[in-house]
């Protein structure tokens, strides 16, 4: 079993998710909020004249854990549909290794 995270921007989220699926048959997720930045170094914004930056953008961490066979084509679908054409900002994608999976109702062992 390989674990295949993703941080993307939050309104790609359910087109990343849907990629996923479409491409490779997978169907679970764990979604969880974040915040942070990479190149893009936060925006800049005015109000009422002031000027605020604001160091962390909104992001979601996606993690889907799958078989060894699924891990490259998962990945290439999270990064074919996590990109916005932007030259900074849309993500990462990255995989572990998973060494025991066991589901928590059945008991039963995967991988």
């Amino acid at each position: 079993m390989v674990k295949v995270e993703a941080v993307v921007v939050r309104e790609r989220v359910e087109t990343v998710i849907d990629a996923v699926e479409e491409e490779t048959g997978h169907v679970g997720v764990t979604v969880v909020e974040a915040i942070g930045h990479g190149r893009e170094r936060g925006v800049t914004h005015e109000y009422r004249g002031r000027t605020f930056e604001s160091r962390f953008l909104p992001k979601a961490h996606l993690t889907f854990v799958v078989d060894d066979a699924l891990a490259e084509q998962v990945a290439a679908a999270i990064a074919d549909a996590a990109r916005t054409g932007h030259s900074a900002g849309d993500g990462l994608c990255w995989t572990s290794p998973v060494a025991h999976v066991v589901h928590h109702r059945t008991g039963e062992r995967l991988g």
